[in-house]
């Protein structure tokens, strides 16, 4: 029996096939089901120039590209021959191309022409139009179902898995396979529950419908179990949708401890003997390579700084002017060297401000470092080398979030507002410090006044925290490298992905590869 899961993006090694958060869950939860010998189907597109590539003038102004998939990805892809659907009622010629990790397949659409159909491959969540956008959605669905039903076999389904309801179009192609989906709800932001016009729906799939479709309601009303991924996020999408509360279940992310956790870390946890000693020297190790990463933007040595990191994406509701703020307050903290790091959406006014006061904050400070590049290198060497890792969301937005998970594996205590899954992994004063309030209703952080109360009142306790933070380095080390190893042993057995992987799909016997028996 195959689980089958389909994506909008997916962050698998040396691809560019991701934006953000989603993606990389999503190739989280496909190495780790290879591991575990889980017959695990991932299904996507095939972004040709992936998402943003960030770059500056001469004149300083940044300017906003595509990127390039690599080689060495290309060289892993394996064509699984050529098939049609049927779109703007036209043939377009589809490739599915494959890549495998151990009982793990992923398989990406590209679609080949005609050229305005290629042309929906281009970038990850980047469109010129509504309409683009939904054709973009109704080409995955399309061939998604012409793989399951040609390639293999709808019987054989144990559960179908829909990652946002960008991808529950399919369910108008599938409707036999409406009692083993699911739908699991990555966000409680609007940009997370696409409306169509219902034109569209009706040209493409022969599909009375309302004026307008939002797509996260129609699934919702379809299917018997939907998910979410943090129990916080159960409160928050109950309030957005209360009609289908009784369906809504929540499993908390986790994350790959193979791809993120420091080696010689995890190697040092498997074998219990991961001492103080021990993570210092992997840090201090760690540090150094950051160091490499940081000297590529500006020369500054590490040696006896702290390391304070923000990397997410930039978007309002992620709150990096709180640490933009806390650098122009306290300019004199010069032991103190900041790494941002982020993408904005290349049509997110408040994403695009974000990214022009961190090149002039970083060019303001000796001590400021802004890295545009952020990918999974990159959040890599942030996540292993730093000495403190902030987490910043405006309470109730965030739905998980998986990168204090990341910095606590490491043993990188972090700075958390209390939001998302958050709540249960850090405990204030033991692996981490924690401000603001735990808000679990959606306050609209662009025209509610509510916001700005929070921000203020929230930004006040993040201050004190951060400060808090920075003295337990260096006046309390014994203090900062308990609560470091606190990190360092028990997050592990907290957030590993695997768990999570355990309770979506039950005994993983009945779902384990033929390859393996």
């Amino acid at each position: 029996m195959v689980i089958v899961s389909i994506t909008p993006e997916i962050a698998l090694e040396k691809s560019v096939n991701y934006a953000g958060g989603l993606g990389v869950l999503a190739g989280d939860k496909f190495y780790a089901a290879g591991d575990m010998g889980l017959d695990y189907l991932v299904l996507s597109l095939f972004y040709r120039h992936g998402y943003v590539k960030i770059d500056f003038l001469p004149t300083g102004e940044p300017r906003l590209t595509h990127e390039e998939a690599s080689r060495d990805f290309f060289r892993q892809l394996h064509p699984e021959g050529e098939f049609t659907v049927k779109l703007r009622n036209m043939e377009v010629h589809v490739i599915p191309w494959s890549y495998e990790y151990r009982t793990a397949k992923a398989v990406l659409f590209e679609a080949m022409c005609p050229e305005w159909a290629r042309k929906l491959n281009e970038r990850v969540y980047i469109e010129d139009s509504e309409e683009e956008k939904f054709y973009k959605y109704a080409l995955l669905a399309k061939a998604a179902a012409t793989y399951l039903r040609e390639f293999v076999g709808l019987e054989k389904i144990y559960v179908l898995d829909l990652e946002e309801s960008y991808t529950s179009l399919v369910l108008y192609e599938l409707k036999e396979l409406i009692p083993k989906a699911r739908i699991v709800i990555h966000t409680p932001g609007p940009w997370g529950h696409p409306t169509f016009p219902g034109y569209l729906i009706k040209q493409e799939f022969g599909i009375d419908v309302s004026e307008y479709v939002n797509m996260t309601e129609e699934t919702l009303g379809k299917l018997s179990r939907a998910i979410v991924v943090s129990k916080k996020q159960k409160d928050i999408i109950s309030r957005i949708f209360p009609k289908y509360e009784h369906k809504i279940i929540s499993i908390t992310n986790g994350v790959y401890l193979d791809r993120w956790m420091h080696p010689r870390l995890r190697k040092a946890l498997t074998e219990k003997k991961l001492s103080t000693n021990l993570l210092k020297e992997v840090r201090s190790e760690a540090k150094e390579a950051l160091s490499s990463l940081i000297r590529q933007y500006k020369h500054i040595d590490l040696k006896d700084k702290l390391v304070v990191t923000w990397a997410r994406r930039l978007a309002r509701y992620k709150r990096p002017y709180f640490v933009m703020k806390f650098v122009e307050e306290y300019p004199d903290l010069t032991e103190v060297v900041y790494v941002i790091s982020g993408k904005p959406h290349p049509k997110d006014p408040d994403g695009l401000n974000y990214l022009n006061m961190l090149r002039i904050l970083s060019q303001k400070y000796k001590n400021v470092v802004y890295i545009p590049d952020y990918n999974l290198e990159v959040a890599r060497l942030l996540l292993q080398g730093s000495d403190i890792w902030l987490f910043t969301p405006f309470s109730g937005w965030e739905a998980c979030g998986t990168s204090y998970m990341k910095a606590l594996i490491n043993g990188v205590p972090v700075v958390s507002s209390k939001d998302g899954g958050v709540l249960e992994v850090v405990r204030d004063g033991y692996n981490g410090w924690l401000f603001g309030d735990d808000i679990r209703e959606l306050i609209n952080i662009y025209n509610d006044p509510r916001a700005k109360q929070v921000d203020a009142k929230d930004y006040e306790e993040f201050k004190e925290k951060v400060l808090s933070a920075i003295d337990c380095y260096f006046n309390k080390p014994d203090e900062y490298w308990e609560m470091a190893l606190n990190a360092a042993k028990e997050t592990p057995l907290i957030v590993d992905i695997k768990h999570a992987l355990r309770s979506y799909y039950g005994n993983p016997a009945l779902v384990s590869s033929s390859k393996n028996n």
